[in-house]
C-alpha cells in the first residue's frame, strides 16, 4: 500500500512529524522531490532533529529510507546528515539513492546566490541551496546524473561542455571567477566515491516491494502553494509539491497511491516572499510566532523567521483539492490555546467582490482577507489522547475548519512528540 504524505499550504504544516509517527507501520519511506532547501524538524527518542534530505522514516531500524529520482540531490548534504544522525545514536540507516536522480553541484549554489544578489530587492526569497539552477539545468537537459559518475569518458566530455555553457553566464552576467574542467571532474569523482554503496534502481525496489504488498510512504517537501503549476508562481519551489508528482519522482504506477495524507496547520505560517492573504504583524505576530511550533516559527533549513497568519479556508481548500486529499491531519493545534478568540479567513474580497476559489496570484495580490471569529478554549490541550476529551470550543474549531474545507480531519495533533496525536 502506498500513501503519500504532502503539505496543503506553504510548508512547514508538521509534514516531518507525521512522517515519522507513520513510519513506525512502514516498510520504506521516500522522498520524491525537492532538496536540502526546506527542512522537517523531528522530535523523538533520540531527541531534535532538523532533516534536509533524509526521509523523516530514518529513526526507525526496520525501514528503508529511498532518495527518489525527482529529487534535487546534494550528495556532500546527504553524506554529512547520515554521520550526523549516527554520531548522535540513532542507528545507521539503511538508504538507496536512484541511480536517476540528478546532483545539486556546487556551481547550483553558487549560480543562486549570484543570481539573488542581481535581482537585488526583486529576489525570490530563494534559501541559495542552489534548487531553481540545478531544476533549470534538468530540464534544459543539462544536468549530471548519478548514473553518469559510472562512466568517466562521457564524463569528461561533459564537464568540458558545461563549463564552457556556464562561463559564458559567468563572465558576462555576473563576472565572477570562471569554472575549470579539471576541478569539476574532481568534485564529481569525489560524489562517485561518496555514493557508490548506495545507489540502485530504486524504481524497479519498489515496484517489487509493491507486488510483496509493503507499507510505501512518499514524503513530500513544501506545499500545494509552493507548486509550480498551482502555486503562488512565480514565489514558488522548482518541484511539484503534489502528490500525483509522486508517482513520477519515486517512478512507481499512479494508481498505487491509495491514500493521500495532507498536513494542515491550525494556524497560517509562511518562509520566504509572495503572496499570503491572512498573514498578520506586530505584536499579534510575534506572539503566535514564538508560541507556534517547537521552539517557534523559525525555518528548519534556514532559520529565517516564519511569517505567521490566521487559518486560511480558502488556501486550504484550495491546497486539499489539488493533493487529492483523502485525510487531512491537522497540526500544533495546542498553539493557540491562549487565544480568547480565533479569526479565520474564509474568504478574499478582491475588487469589492467575495470569493472562496483561490485565485492565480495576479487577483491574489490585491485579495484582502474576509475573517470568521470563533470563541478559544483557553487552556492546553496537551496530552489529551481521545478527541471527546477536548474542550468543546475546540471540537467546534476543528469542526467549523472542517466544513469549510470540505475534507476529512482525521488525525490533530496536539504537540510536538510523537505521540501527541488524536485519531478521529
Amino acid at each position: 500500500m502506498v500513501k503519500a504524505i504532502v503539505g496543503a499550504n506553504w510548508g512547514d504544516e508538521g509534514k516531518g512529524k507525521i512522517t515519522d509517527m507513520m513510519a513506525k507501520e512502514a516498510d520504506i519511506i521516500v522522498r520524491f522531490q525537492g532538496g536540502a532547501n526546506a527542512g522537517h524538524t523531528i522530535i523523538n527518542d533520540y531527541g531534535k532533529f532538523a532533516l534536509h534530505t533524509l526521509p523523516s522514516g530514518v529513526f526507525y531500524s526496520h525501514t528503508t529510507s529511498i532518495i527518489g529520482n525527482g529529487v534535487a540531490l546534494n550528495i556532500p548534504v546527504l553524506i554529512e546528515e547520515i554521520q550526523s544522525i549516527v554520531d548522535r545514536g540513532v542507528p545507521k540507516p539503511k538508504i538507496l539513492v536512484s541511480d536517476r536522480a540528478q546532483m545539486v553541484m556546487s556551481y547550483h549554489v553558487l549560480f543562486d546566490q549570484y543570481e539573488e544578489e542581481r535581482l537585488g530587492g526583486k529576489s525570490f526569497g530563494s534559501t541559495k541551496s542552489g534548487i531553481a539552477p540545478f531544476y533549470s539545468d534538468k530540464y534544459a537537459k543539462i544536468g549530471f546524473q548519478v548514473s553518469e559518475l559510472f562512466d568517466e569518458e562521457t564524463l569528461k566530455e561533459k564537464t568540458e561542455r558545461i563549463c564552457e555553457m556556464k562561463n559564458v553566464m559567468l563572465e558576462h552576467l555576473y563576472h565572477k571567477p570562471l569554472l575549470h574542467p579539471q576541478e569539476l571532474m574532481k568534485e564529481l569523482l569525489g560524489y562517485r566515491d561518496m555514493i557508490a554503496p548506495y545507489v540502485c534502481d530504486t524504481s524497479a525496489y519498489l515496484w517489487n516491494a509493491i507486488k510483496e504488498g509493503k507499507n510505501i510512504l512518499l514524503e513530500g517537501q513544501l506545499g500545494s502553494l509552493k507548486d509550480p503549476d498551482h502555486g503562488i508562481y512565480p514565489m514558488v519551489t522548482s518541484s511539484s509539491t503534489l502528490a500525483a508528482y509522486g508517482a513520477i519522482g519515486a517512478g512507481i504506477p499512479p494508481y498505487e497511491i491509495s491514500k493521500i495524507i495532507t498536513v494542515c496547520k491550525a494556524y497560517s505560517s509562511a518562509v520566504g516572499a509572495g503572496a499570503f492573504v491572512s498573514e498578520i504583524f506586530d505584536e499579534e505576530a510575534n506572539e503566535l510566532r514564538t508560541r507556534g511550533g517547537d521552539g517557534g516559527e523559525f525555518g528548519a533549513t534556514t532559520g529565517r523567521p516564519r511569517r505567521v497568519g490566521w487559518f486560511d479556508a480558502v488556501a486550504s481548500k484550495y491546497g486539499c483539492r489539488m493533493q487529492g486529499t483523502t485525510d487531512v491531519a491537522f497540526t500544533v493545534l495546542d498553539v493557540l490555546g491562549y487565544l480568547d478568540e480565533i479569526p479565520v479567513c474564509v474568504g478574499y474580497e478582491i475588487d469589492g467582490e467575495v470569493v472562496t476559489e483561490f485565485p492565480p496570484t495576479v487577483k491574489l495580490e490585491k485579495a484582502k482577507p474576509v475573517l470568521e471569529t470563533l470563541p478559544g478554549w483557553k487552556c492546553d490541550i496537551r496530552g489529551i489522547r481521545r478527541y471527546e476529551d477536548l474542550p468543546e470550543n475546540c471540537r467546534k474549531y476543528i469542526e467549523f475548519i472542517e466544513e469549510k474545507i470540505g475534507f476529512p480531519i482525521t488525525m490533530v495533533s496536539n504537540g510536538p512528540g510523537r505521540d501527541d496525536i488524536i485519531y478521529r
